[in-house]
């Protein structure tokens, strides 16, 4: 099996093609990158930025370059020395536009007797053998049916009409609601898609349909593209995209291992505290969430939580989030809300002969989930936390304890439909309950509210991070880690930043206080998410932040919402992000709040940097993030950038210039491109993990590690932590770390030691380094 030192992801897209990647490739060669990691490439949606919605799996999209264009990014990578890394949907296909979609055009054609009734995961019988569609405004919008060039018609909406419904060549023959009420497919308002939807989909979303590639067939028509590159030696290794919503996550990494002669597979997978993958799971890894919580933390001061609590309680009305009991709501309304259909297809699997009324099946099997500290059990090995979970559901309702008797030993049965569905099902409310709601509601400090991560962990201490980090080394060396991605919530600079707050909590407070005089927003605790979302981002456009702040607030659901929003407190929203660029006053506070975090937040995003690309693990390098990006949740994060800029600024890093100061967007290419590079050209120097300890008085502000052994050292990484209690101390001091040999620094080219050194003079032109046995 080939494996990939490093990875750098790009995003494929209509604007940036195959062929485009294939330009880049020098760039990314000389940036120090083992291998490119490609978002989706088969065809999807029309106009699709994000690839996910694929709609023929059967090739590549020609509007993200083609056949043609993976075949010139390959050459590329092959010609530079360099891997290619896939990321591939086998979960879900996009039905947006029927037409697009040749399965789901079959599906609606043919019914059950279409090639590609099994592929699709449809209750037939809950839709009295048709499929039911949630596009139109309501029910009576029937009337606006039309049929048209062999079709029906709603607006925009195109469907097949099935063999022998209609009268050929005349449009008027036909009654469009009668014709309707033939098909294999029932057009209903969209607002009974939270109840009345039969069809699996990816979460809640009505547009992408879920597939069944348990089923052989289904796997291999699915595949068979996907299969040709590796074997064709087109790509080397393959990151899945949500195994937790397939029926046998297991079975799919066996067959899909076999498929590709065991090339390196990665999987989307969010792995909660204390959590492991599968001891049967063919993979190498996950593709880094976790990682990223242990790296954020580790820069976070401790210190900061009790002020930043009672802040929160303050918010709140005097008292502090219950984050147990809030996302136990947040799930609880995803179950009873928009993905209650799937609550009630469950419900609809329990025996009549249980004598369980189907109301009560679903508020039990959604208590259950709600009580899930993890995203799904895998059966059988995961059926103590299904125990527990289901002890904890009853606990909190005892008046359910006769339902979740009676469903406990059902769920159990890993071979069971109703068994398998509910695997499927609970990371579903994890996902949107979690990440998509209660992360927009538990708001104290937004670094801690990320994909993957327990925004009860308030930070990590250095010790607890080398131990994670041997573990690491020890268990998952090729597992990916990543501190930005196309789904994060806010990016690595915009957390590190805001992650200064818990070093500043008395000034946070003062200066939240003052912007909600200035600019109120009658909800405490999404003023205290917005305005660290601004200062995390600052300075940025005005749409850019206004439409993060309808997001957020539509997300966490509190005082608006998607389904029906709330206009007048929307305007409130709008009036005070308006603010802070019309109103002197607010604007004057946010440039004061933002110079004061700045110079701190730089200190910890290089830390993280260095960190991330030296730990155990394969580091991932986010489009563009080499320079400083502060953005925000998607679509922000996915905003163009240019290529040719860092072309330029790593040949003059090259050629020998210096950066101005660390807070140069060169500083953190310089600290990228070194890391990267070392990683690539020097694999002997990372062979292991062994935490370094520094002594004197600001020991407590260095994280540091040698990736080499006991006997053997290796790459030395040094990055300051807590930067504005460092500086409170007075610095490093009499503070210093002890060289068995001397070494020298890749950024600055400078030989300390042997015999203990001072840091402050490592760190004397930037807040990190990274060390190598000196030649």
């Amino acid at each position: 099996m080939r494996t990939p030192v490093s990875t750098y992801r790009l995003q494929i897209r209509p604007g940036f093609t195959l062929q485009d990647a294939a330009q880049t490739v020098p760039y990314l060669k000389s940036l120090g990158v083992d291998w490119i990691y490609l978002s989706p490439i088969l065809t999807a949606e029309k106009g699709s930025d994000h690839g996910y919605d694929v709609t023929d799996p059967s090739a590549i999209d020609p509007d993200r370059g083609g056949a043609a264009g993976l075949l010139a990014a390959s050459a590329a990578a092959r010609e530079a020395g360099m891997g290619v890394l896939v990321d591939i949907v086998p979960n879900h296909v996009g039905v947006a536009t029927p037409a697009q979609n040749p399965w789901w055009w079959s599906l609606l054609k043919e019914g059950q007797h279409s090639r590609y009734a099994q592929a699709f995961d449809v209750d037939w019988d809950f839709g009295g053998g048709r499929v039911r569609i949630p596009v139109l405004g309501g029910d009576s919008d029937v009337d606006a049916l039309e049929i048209r060039d062999g079709e029906l018609r709603y607006y925009d909406h195109r469907f097949p009409l099935a063999e022998g419904t209609y009268t050929a060549g005349d449009s008027t023959a036909d009654d469009p609601r009668e014709v309707h009420g033939r098909q294999h497919y029932e057009l209903i308002g969209w607002r009974r898609a939270d109840k009345d939807l039969n069809y699996r989909r990816f979460f809640a979303v009505n547009s992408l349909a879920g597939i069944r590639v348990e089923l052989p067939e289904v796997f291999d028509e699915a595949h068979a593209e996907v299969v040709r590159w590796v074997r064709e030696g087109l790509v080397d290794g393959l990151r899945i995209d949500h195994p937790d919503g397939l029926a046998d996550p297991e079975g799919y990494l066996r067959r899909l291992r076999k498929a590709t002669d065991g090339s390196y597979l990665l999987i989307e997978k969010i792995l909660e505290p204390g959590e492991v993958l599968p001891a049967g799971f063919e993979c190498e890894g996950t593709t880094g969430y976790d990682a990223l919580a242990d790296v954020d933390r580790v820069f976070v001061d401790p210190a900061g939580q009790g002020a930043l609590d009672a802040l929160d309680a303050e918010l709140r009305g005097g008292q502090a989030a219950d984050y147990d009991d809030m996302i136990r709501g947040t799930k609880r309304r995803i179950t009873d809300g928009i993905l209650h259909s799937e609550m009630l297809r469950l419900a609809r699997l329990v025996p009549a002969a249980a004598g369980l009324a189907q109301d009560a099946a679903a508020d039990g099997l959604s208590e259950i989930i709600a009580a899930f500290p993890v995203y799904r059990s895998y059966l059988p090995e995961g059926a103590d936390v299904l125990r527990g979970a289901c002890g904890l559901a009853v606990r909190r309702r005892p008046d359910l304890g006769h339902a979740v008797g009676i469903l406990l030993p059902l769920l159990l049965d890993a071979d069971a439909e109703i068994g398998i569905r509910f695997q499927q099902t609970s990371g579903m409310v994890m996902a949107k309950g979690v990440e998509d709601t209660a992360f927009f509601r538990y708001t104290r400090l937004g670094t801690l509210t990320e994909v993957g991560a327990d925004p009860t962990e308030f930070s990590v201490a250095p010790e607890e991070f080398h131990t994670r980090m041997a573990r690491r080394q020890a268990e998952l060396p090729l597992s990916m880690t990543t501190l930005s991605t196309h789904d994060t919530k806010r990016s690595e600079d915009t957390r590190a930043r805001i992650s200064v707050l818990a070093e500043l909590a008395p000034e946070w407070q003062a200066s939240l206080r003052r912007l909600q005089k200035l600019a109120p927003l009658p909800d405490g605790p999404l003023a205290n998410l917005l305005w660290q979302a601004v200062a995390g981002v600052w300075p940025a456009d005005r749409d850019r932040l206004q439409s993060y702040a309808q997001k957020a607030a539509r997300e966490a659901g509190n005082s608006t919402n998607w389904i029906d929003p709330d206009e007048a407190f929307e305007a409130k929203l709008a009036a005070a992000v308006d603010a802070a660029f019309d109103t002197p006053e607010v604007t004057a506070e946010l440039e004061s709040l933002v110079a004061l975090l700045a110079p701190y937040g730089a200190v910890n995003s290089l830390g993280a940097k260095l960190v991330q690309l030296t730990m155990p693990g394969v580091p991932d390098v986010y489009q563009g993030t080499e320079f400083w990006d502060r953005s925000l949740t998607d679509p922000d994060n996915r905003r163009p950038f240019d290529f040719g800029e860092r072309r330029r600024a790593l040949a003059a890093l090259d050629a020998g210039e210096r950066p101005a100061s660390f807070l140069d967007d060169a500083a953190k290419l310089l600290v990228t491109s070194r890391a990267l590079r070392l990683r690539r050209d020097r694999p002997e120097l990372f062979t292991g993990y062994v935490p370094v300890t520094a002594t004197g008085a600001a020991a407590a502000h260095l994280l540091a590690f040698d990736r080499g052994t006991a006997s053997t050292p290796g790459a030395l990484t040094l990055a300051t932590r807590l930067p504005r209690g460092l500086e409170q101390r007075g610095g490093w001091q009499d503070t210093s770390i002890r060289f068995a040999a001397a070494m020298t620094d890749e950024l600055t080219g400078s030989t300390f030691g042997p015999g203990p050194v001072a840091v402050g003079e490592i760190l004397r032109d930037y807040p990190v380094a990274l060390l190598v046995p000196a030649a």
